[in-house]
């Protein structure tokens, strides 16, 4: 009779080939899309791509600033202000991320684990321009307090740390309980200290996790718009300390589309193309680091 039951329960599936078919068609169209987007980036910025009108790729990598009514296109202040904000904000939400996955998988009382894991998706879930509410209506004032004018780099920073640090704790603590309870009573038995297990053991266990979390973030510290356009200041320069304003590439997009018209709406396609360009990279290196992690 078992065997019956068993039998039934495996026909009751759809053969694998079907299963296959079935998840081809939603990949292929998530890669279509992709690719769409691309081309469509790709068209809108063809004009300047070309090299029309003496505007050369080259030119928008200049350190000249950002004058379109002059024909200047210089995008690297805000390419470096983009990396700044996202690799700032890692630098602070990568360590708390962590220490709140790891806090929440093996070190909370059962009592508080609930409310905190509550607490963390909560705040994954706030809406950008709330975060961007409150950092121009409370945190840019007390910056400003310290060091005049406080819309600056540090906003940006602090404002992305609070909206990048839930990724990275969900993601990360995701990663922690896929390694399972055996691995952390096997260092147990070992005689290991419960800080030499929490960061010798089970964090380089979930390394490959913890790593897709963090490149999570940073796309999207790369790509947020509204919260850093509201509190950053919105200065075309290169900044050389944490207080000065600075604008993004999202923010420059967001700003001037509305009335952009000729090489100056395909420059800011170009900046899509560029900001597409950096998330690609990071996915290669992820991809990469993670292979090493592999072979080692």
């Amino acid at each position: 009779m078992a065997d019956k039951g068993l039998q039934g329960s495996r026909q009751a599936w759809p053969p694998d080939a079907t299963i296959k078919a079935l998840l081809a068609g939603p990949a292929a169209l998530a890669g279509l899309l992709l690719l769409l987007i691309v081309v469509f980036l790709v068209y809108e910025a063809w004009p300047v791509l070309t090299g029309r009108d003496g505007i050369s790729l080259r030119s928008f990598l200049r350190s000249d600033g950002w004058f379109p009514l002059q024909g200047q296109f210089g995008m690297l202040p805000m390419v470096w202000a983009s990396v700044a904000a996202a690799l700032g904000a890692m630098l602070l939400a990568v360590p708390l991320g962590l220490a709140c996955a790891l806090f929440s998988q093996y070190l909370a009382p059962a009592w508080i684990r609930g409310p905190f894991n509550s607490m963390i998706s909560l705040l994954a879930g706030i809406p950008s321009v709330v975060f961007g509410l409150w950092g121009l209506t409370v945190l840019v004032p007390l910056i400003g307090n310290w060091q005049p004018p406080g819309a600056s780099l540090l906003a940006a920073i602090l404002i992305l740390t609070m909206m990048t640090l839930p990724t990275v704790a969900l993601t990360s603590r995701a990663a922690l309980a896929a390694t399972g309870p055996a691995l952390y009573q096997s260092a147990s038995m070992l005689g290991l200290s419960r800080f030499s297990i929490l960061v010798k053991v089970l964090v380089p266990a979930a390394r490959r996790g913890i790593l897709g979390g963090v490149l999570l973030a940073i796309a999207r510290a790369l790509g947020e718009t509204m919260a850093v356009l509201m509190v950053a200041g919105n200065v075309v320069q290169t900044p050389t300390n944490l207080f000065d304003p600075i604008r993004v590439l999202t923010a420059n997009i967001a700003l001037e589309m509305a009335y952009a018209v000729d090489h100056h709406r395909s420059s800011l396609f170009v900046s899509g193309l560029l900001l597409m360009l950096m998330v690609a990279i990071l996915a290669w290196l992820a991809h990469r680091m993670s292979r090493s992690m592999d072979h080692g």
